[in-house]
């Protein structure tokens, strides 16, 4: 999934980095949005090795990257439950590509 996201991304024209499937997923991620600097992060709520909602806590908390644009995705209804821990959007799966690439292009405008 990573993959096809990847392409359709750059087929419109956005720089993608992916992060993770590594033993310390939830680590990899942190260092690599500090690094990286990206105005956005498409995350799911369950990864391989960590919860997507404790990563969002932590960006959330951590004050270099606190303002950073999310989008979490689901295959359950945890709408609630991301956007009170902070994410910007939603996308309940499966959602269509075009659905994904509004979210990116709104916050893309209202990115600072």
């Amino acid at each position: 999934m990573r993959s096809l996201l990847k392409t359709l991304l750059e087929i419109e024209g956005f720089a993608v980095v992916v992060v993770g499937d590594t033993q310390q997923e939830e680590k990899a991620i942190m260092e690599a949005l500090q690094n990286e600097k990206p105005d956005c992060l498409i995350m799911d709520v369950n990864l391989r090795k960590a919860s997507g909602i404790n990563i969002l806590k932590d960006i959330r908390k951590n004050k270099e990257i606190k303002n950073l644009k999310v989008i979490m995705s689901s295959g359950m209804d945890l709408r609630d439950q991301c956007l009170q821990s902070g994410a910007d959007v939603f996308l309940m799966k499966p959602y269509m590509p075009d659905d994904l690439i509004k979210y990116l292009r709104s916050l893309e405008r209202t990115n600072p």
